[in-house]
Formats: C-alpha cells, sequence, structure tokens
C-alpha cells in the first residue's frame, strides 16, 4: 500500500480528512472514522499513514461503502441488503471491524410478544434433527443429525461438521469452546467429541463391578457446570443413575441419584439443570400412556449427592392440583424458578427454588383477555417448555406461545397468579407445520424444532417488530 507504514508514521491530526482508493473507486472520510474500527483493525493503521496520496486497496468498493456506513453511524445502510452477509462479513474481517458488525447485523432483543420465524437451519444430510444446543453467549448453534454434529456460528453459517461413531445421536451438549458431549439411545457410554478436528477425545461408561447387570449403559440427558458435566445414565432392564465427571481430568468423580427404573417415580432423568447459583442439580422425567401422564422433579446437592426436594405426580405428597399431572418442567436461571405446564388443564405453575414446600406451586392466571377461551388445533401432540430471558416459552402441540413477566411499576417483582401474560407468538399455518418437539434460546434468538420435520426453525424479534420474513 502506497506511504504505509504504521511504525514509524505519525498519527495525523483528529479530524484531518484521508484520502482512500479501494478498488479504483476514491473514498474521503476522517481520522476519527477510521479508528472508530478500533487500534487492531487495518483502518485504524491507515490513519497513521504520512503523506496525502490514497491508499490503494485491492478490495470491492461497494461493500467498502457499507462498512464506512457503519462506522460512521453505527448502523448499517439500506445497501447493506444487496449482499449477503457473508460477504459482508468476509470484508469486515480483512479490515479488521468485524465486531462492529456483528453488533450491526445482530438480531433486537429477544422477546417474545413480537418475535416472529426468521429462518429455517437445514443440515445438508439427515435433514431431521435430532438433538441440539443453543449457546447463550452468541446465538451458534449445534446440531445433531444421524450420528453427525454441525455446527453454525453466529450468524448462522455452517462452520464444521463432524461424523461421530454412533448411528444416531439423541443428545448433545458443547462443554468446552469446541468439544461436544453427545449420547445415543442405540449405543453406550457418554462420548466427548472435538469438532474442530472431529476427533474423540474421551468416552465414559456406567459400570459397577459389584453389579453385572451395570452395562452398556445409555445416555438420556446431559448438562454441565464450569468444572464438571452431568449425564444420566440407563441400562436395558431400567437401573439408572446420573454420573458427575470431572472436566479437567474427564473421571467421573461421583454417582448421584442411583435407582430400580421399574415405575415412573425412579425412571431415568430425560432433563437436567444444573443450577449454579444455589449448586444444585435439577432433574425430571414424564412418561404419558393410557392413563395420562405422570413423572417427577428431582433436586440434588451434587457435594452431598443427596436429594434436597422432590415430587412425583400424581401420587405423593399433597397437591393443589392432584391428577393434573406435569407434562413438562424447566429451569428459569434467571429467576430462581421451575416452571411446569400440565397435562390435563395445560396451565402454567411456578415454584420458587428457594423456597420448595410440599406443595410449592403457584398457578398462574390467563391474564391476556383476548386469549380466553380461544384454542386452535396446533396439529397435535404433547408439551414442551422452555425459560429464556425471563420468559416461558411453550409450545403445545404445534402451537408456539410465550409467557412474559409483568413488572410492576418500579420494576418491583410481584408474586402473583397474574406476574405473567400469555401471547400467541405464531400464525396458525405455522402452527399446523407439525408437533414441537424441543424450544431452546441462544443469543437472542429462540430454536424450535418439530417432530419429524427437517432442519430447525429460528425464531427472532425484528428491529421494526415482526419486520423480518421468513426465509
Amino acid at each position: 500500500m502506497n506511504g504505509l507504514n504504521p511504525a514509524t508514521a505519525t498519527a495525523s491530526a483528529a479530524g484531518d480528512r484521508i484520502k482512500l482508493n479501494v478498488g479504483g473507486k476514491l473514498f474521503e472520510t476522517t481520522v476519527p472514522t477510521l479508528r472508530s474500527g478500533g487500534p487492531d483493525s487495518l483502518l485504524f493503521a491507515l490513519s497513521n499513514r504520512s503523506g496525502h496520496d490514497p491508499v490503494f486497496i485491492d478490495r470491492d468498493p461497494e461493500v467498502f461503502s457499507v462498512l464506512l456506513s457503519l462506522l460512521r453511524s453505527n448502523r448499517l445502510p439500506s445497501t447493506s441488503k444487496r449482499f449477503s452477509n457473508q460477504e459482508l462479513i468476509d470484508e469486515a474481517l480483512y479490515f479488521g471491524i468485524e465486531s462492529h458488525l456483528r453488533a450491526a447485523l445482530a438480531p433486537s432483543r429477544l422477546n417474545g410478544i413480537d418475535a416472529s420465524l426468521f429462518a429455517t437451519v437445514k443440515p445438508s444430510s439427515d435433514g431431521v434433527v435430532s438433538d441440539f444446543n443453543a449457546i447463550e453467549s452468541d446465538g451458534s448453534l449445534w446440531a445433531a443429525h444421524g450420528g453427525q454434529i454441525t455446527v453454525y456460528d453466529w450468524n448462522l453459517s455452517h462452520t464444521a461438521t463432524a461424523r461421530t461413531h454412533l448411528d444416531f445421536i439423541n443428545s448433545v451438549k458443547r462443554i468446552e469452546l469446541d468439544v461436544a458431549a453427545v449420547g445415543s439411545l442405540h449405543g453406550s457410554g457418554l462420548h466427548f467429541y472435538n469438532l474442530a478436528n472431529g476427533r474423540r477425545v474421551h468416552s465414559t461408561e456406567w459400570v459397577d463391578p459389584s453389579d453385572v447387570r451395570i452395562y452398556k449403559a445409555r445416555v438420556h440427558a446431559i448438562a454441565d457446570s464450569v468444572d464438571s458435566v452431568y449425564a444420566s445414565f440407563d441400562c436395558h432392564h431400567g437401573e439408572n443413575c446420573v454420573l458427575m465427571i470431572d472436566k479437567s481430568t474427564m473421571e467421573i468423580s461421583s454417582e448421584i441419584g442411583r435407582m430400580p427404573g421399574n415405575s415412573a417415580k425412579y425412571m431415568v432423568p430425560t432433563k437436567l439443570t444444573y443450577v449454579s447459583e444455589l449448586g444444585l442439580l435439577v432433574g425430571s422425567s414424564v412418561t404419558s400412556g393410557a392413563f395420562g401422564y405422570s413423572g417427577y422433579i428431582r433436586l440434588w446437592d451434587p457435594r452431598t449427592r443427596n436429594v434436597v426436594w422432590e415430587t412425583m405426580e400424581p401420587g405423593s405428597g399433597r397437591s393443589s392440583r392432584f391428577g393434573d399431572s406435569l407434562a413438562d418442567v424447566d429451569v428459569d436461571l434467571d429467576v430462581l424458578a421451575l416452571l411446569k405446564i400440565c397435562s390435563k388443564s395445560g396451565d402454567l405453575a411456578m415454584a420458587d427454588l428457594r423456597m420448595l414446600t410440599e406443595d410449592p406451586w403457584l398457578y398462574l392466571k390467563e391474564k391476556n383477555p383476548s386469549l380466553r377461551d380461544v384454542g386452535r388445533n396446533g396439529g397435535g401432540g404433547g408439551f414442551a417448555i422452555h425459560c429464556y430471558r425471563k420468559q416461558a416459552f411453550v409450545g403445545r402441540g404445534g402451537e408456539l406461545e410465550v409467557w412474559s413477566r409483568v413488572e410492576a411499576n418500579g420494576g418491583e417483582r410481584i408474586v402473583s397468579e397474574e406476574m405473567y401474560r400469555r401471547n400467541y407468538m405464531d400464525k396458525l399455518e405455522d402452527s399446523e407445520r407439525g408437533a414441537i418437539k424441543k424450544i431452546e434460546g441462544g443469543g437472542d434468538r429462540l430454536f424450535v424444532t418439530r417432530e419429524d420435520v427437517e432442519g430447525i426453525e429460528v425464531w427472532q424479534s425484528s428491529h421494526n417488530s415482526g419486520a423480518v420474513a421468513a426465509s
């Protein structure tokens, strides 16, 4: 580049104009604009050059015009729509201003009442996704399909696909930057894969030398904390437990909650969540049959391996809704609460994790008058619930709805039956695509899979309240 010598040249005075020749097109801007790209960017280095001849940069001038406008206003101009996100990202990487573009491309804060279907992510093979893990920090996605795991970055661009030794993956969880823990109901053990190179780095089997029945145990659910991985295992005769695995050594550090598995009360946990603020592991299991739903919620202290609270539905303890068993449950980590959806009434109930009693449930009332006595046939199927960003996202058959917390004046939290307001997120045609299988939030996106339907739906709020069309 003509005249570029950042190591020796003195910086131009703030407010000086500087000219750049990008791909044969002349641009004139100011030193502060170039320096807003950050001290590690190529543009910052260009702002330090001496001389007045334009620096020639052999890049696309039309895309550069978009990026220059971004630096000037912190927003993308309307002309950015002429280019794909990947084209913009490639140029932003070259100029060293990817973080600015990433902030501009990010969806607005996820608000369920104005979120809409933005896109559907479909793996290139085995398009029906068996499980996925949405990454909360940036909205990236790890999807299991068949025996493969595909990674999508913050822009939902494909970055890697790893083939595992398993024929079919039922559980996947990212536990480190490039490491996934995976399990299968068609094969034994918990396996750890480095998706950067596609290699299996470790495997863990549940064994008990004193009990010959414990062999070829399968993984049903995975959770993790800063220093441990938790996985629920069961054997073909029903014996089950949760293993705690030390991340630093990849060795089993303890066996938690071993149960015989001969009834719904003792079935293997199919959901696990670690609550770091309380140091507790939450496990749950729900079964359904000709006589309805039954299941349990159980809290363990991993340090002592003791159960600190549990409930079975139906059939144990005192319950204000006896017979209306839970159909699904999730943990709201933001407000330290359990939320369950009832199988018969469809009502939502909440329990404070810090004040669990024999019957801790507060049943939420329908606060939105427009939805009272309104029902839609959403394609049949069961229930799914996921808590994210102080919202409860609920799937009823094919319908997708959100329960949003209602804050009092001054932002105070009111613990009452009317502390949430319910709204549909989907349109009728959305609900007819199939029964919702799993819901999970990541970044400012909500990800949804449906029974026997290819791909993962991506829901997000637009900057103009639903102006983003589905692709």
